[in-house]
């Protein structure tokens, strides 16, 4: 039975979700859906590139991976299906399949007449979606391009006294995810988020008391701080973007 996962900024609130499952289900009868997730930061490409970078490869091959979210929609940006392996992905040109691997194949897909302008997950992604989950080929879909818009990942900078990268993602808990990989950090090492001491770097949350900021190595092999039954975000006043640096110090 195929799988189609759907990532999208649409919240579960009005039918937009629904919608789209509707389409799916209708031309894919059997599909089973997966939902990644529909709270990704209104037209935040950068968080949907983080969610997809950390989801897709987890799924069985053969699975259709729908993502959007497209505050250029209706405009002359292109719309997408992919091929990175043996998965597929559907989703708007705007940098969010910067993520896939370098030998991904790429189709522009049309968009008919009929397709409401601000509406491409159902009218567009959808429909071509369920034709990738039901054994269409991806040159069946569009044309091939070789060229995809790029929304490069942010990268640390490395030197031999420091690591200093930023945060690209927030969850729900407020915790701050880092571009920092686990391969050039060690634990022990001091962790500064802008002006603010953490503390070392540990290995998971217990490690420190309740309220207290705790960086360690998230289970997407990077570099993330929290606040122990708290929020991150909230006590430290950053988001998105704040500067991280870690001390490359030695192994406790």
């Amino acid at each position: 039975m195929s799988i189609i996962t759907l990532l999208t900024d649409f919240g579960t609130a009005d039918s937009y979700v629904a919608e789209v499952k509707g389409v799916l289900l209708s031309r894919a009868p059997g599909v089973t859906l997966v939902d990644v997730s529909h709270d990704v930061p209104a037209g935040s490409v950068r968080a949907a590139q983080y969610l997809l970078a950390r989801t897709w490869s987890r799924f069985p091959a053969g699975t259709v991976h729908l993502v959007v979210v497209d505050p250029g929609v209706g405009t002359e940006r292109r719309a997408l299906a992919a091929q990175a392996g043996a998965h597929h992905f559907v989703g708007p040109d705007n940098g969010l399949f910067t993520v896939l691997p370098d030998d991904a194949r790429f189709v522009a897909l049309p968009v008919l007449r009929d397709a409401a302008p601000t509406f491409h997950a159902r009218d567009v992604f959808a429909p071509a979606a369920a034709r990738l989950a039901t054994g269409a080929r991806l040159d069946e879909l569009g044309t091939a391009v070789s060229r995809v818009h790029r929304l490069p990942v942010p990268m640390p900078r490395v030197s031999d006294t420091a690591v200093v990268g930023e945060v690209v993602y927030v969850d729900r808990f407020g915790n701050l995810v880092t571009n920092i990989p686990q391969e050039v950090v060690r634990i022990g090492a001091g962790v500064r988020v802008g002006e603010v001491a953490t503390g070392p770097l540990r290995r998971t949350f217990g490690d420190v008391g309740s309220g207290k900021l705790v960086a360690y190595v998230g289970s997407g092999g990077a570099v993330e701080i929290a606040v122990r039954d708290g929020s991150a975000t909230a006590v430290l006043e950053v988001r998105v973007g704040a500067l991280v640096s870690v001390d490359r110090g030695p192994r406790a």
